[in-house]
């Protein structure tokens, strides 16, 4: 049985990616520092979930702190890492750019500098699809994503090249995954699907960032996780996209899936664009379907329903959820 590794596995894509790997017969060792950006009773949700299952082991740590963190690789055996844990989101990394590059690029190299010394030779490591501001759609992996728009796209493209210096130095089997504005159920309160539908089911106003006509790549949670945990396979060092890859969908488009699935109304109050905010991603999965056989498997139509259902059989709780 091996080993995984899966940092963040509390977040959103670390617990449904952790969920895959038990149900595949791994055995995961999740690290996660239960920090509150945002409610932590949703990622005690997910935690509880895994910690039901057999085989599942849970180091409540950061992935900033080296010792702590090689204590738990003096303790266990370890044959891959799945590193997930980031501090996420473009306007915040705007207001508190420190602690970005502190979990995004530091916490990187600490299991990096883990990896060589315990010669683990497999990281597959998350990235973004922000680094692909301004560039011609639908993106590809080897455009000159060289300026990124926000402290959070850039903490993210200078792990991807730290990755790539071990990679170089010492051989490390790297996989780079730029993830596509993942969606799904139990996901993170501080996204825009979890809240529309919140917003929408309580009768508050939603607020809405533009006018609604920027669109999405959007990617269900259970496509990306499959997507993770294929990424585990040996590639040297690649840069993968997982998104949707079919033409991106409107905010507007969304608001009006959720109003059908819940049958109300939204009542939308509307702000100013942010600039670094992106008006349309659409992924280019050609590589993800070679290297990885990949390629996701549920509509936007089938996810959206499936996080409404999620969000209506937990409302006793999730009511009072901070968004």
């Amino acid at each position: 049985m091996q080993s995984i590794l899966v940092t963040g596995a509390a977040g959103f894509i670390g617990w449904k990616t952790s969920l895959m790997l038990l149900q595949s017969g791994y055995r995961v060792i999740g690290v996660d520092n239960m920090n509150e950006y945002y409610d932590p009773r949703v990622k005690r949700y997910r935690l509880n979930s895994l910690q039901e299952k057999e085989g599942f082991l849970c180091y409540e740590t950061d992935i900033e702190d080296c010792d702590l963190l090689e204590n738990i690789f003096r303790e266990q055996r370890v044959d891959g890492i799945i590193n997930l844990a980031a501090r996420a989101g473009v306007r915040y990394s705007i207001e508190n750019p420190y602690v970005y590059m502190s979990t995004n690029l530091h916490g990187t190299l600490n299991l990096l500098e883990i990896m060589r010394k315990y010669a683990i030779g497999k990281l597959v490591q998350a990235s973004t699809s922000s680094l692909y501001a301004g560039q011609q759609m639908p993106f590809q992996e080897d455009l000159p994503v060289n300026t990124p728009i926000s402290p959070y796209a850039a903490s993210k493209k200078s792990a991807e090249v730290l990755a790539y210096t071990y990679h170089f130095l010492y051989g490390l089997d790297i996989s780079v995954l730029r993830y596509f504005t993942v969606y799904g159920p139990a996901g993170r309160p501080d996204m825009s699907i979890f809240r529309f539908i919140k917003w929408i089911d309580e009768e508050k106003e939603v607020e809405l960032f533009g006018d609604g006509s920027q669109s999405r790549d959007f990617t269900y949670v259970d496509d990306i996780a499959r997507g993770t945990i294929q990424a585990l396979s040996e590639v040297g060092y690649e840069i993968i996209n997982l998104g949707g890859g079919k033409h991106p969908k409107s905010i507007n488009y969304v608001l009006g899936q959720i109003e059908q699935y819940l049958g109300k109304k939204a009542k939308i109050n509307y702000h100013p664009f942010h600039k670094a905010d992106m008006t349309e991603t659409w992924a280019n999965i050609d590589r993800a379907c070679n290297l990885l056989d990949w390629t996701p498997q549920v509509s936007l139509e089938q996810g959206l329903k499936k996080s409404v259902d999620w969000y209506l059989q937990n409302r006793d709780w999730l009511k009072d959820v901070q968004i």
